[in-house]
């Protein structure tokens, strides 16, 4: 089933009447302001998960300390 004009018509009065003209402005900044801060967060949990794969990444080898493990 394919959504159409209409059904999308249905829908705007629908969520006017429940919400009335006045709030609608309200209602479509504080959706805005969710969707931002989830965006973020997504993003961040992103960015925290990089480093730790690149240190799984890299092999013995690679680390300062030649692979033994210890930094002395």
């Amino acid at each position: 089933m394919r959504v159409q004009f209409w059904h999308i018509v249905v829908l705007v009065v629908v969520v006017v009447l429940l919400f009335g003209a006045n709030r609608l402005p309200d209602l479509a900044r504080s959706v805005g302001q969710s969707m931002k801060i989830f965006k973020n967060e997504v993003k961040d949990l992103r960015d925290d998960d990089k480093p730790a794969a690149r240190a799984a990444d890299q092999t013995p080898q690679d680390r300062p300390d030649g692979g033994t493990g210890t930094s002395a």
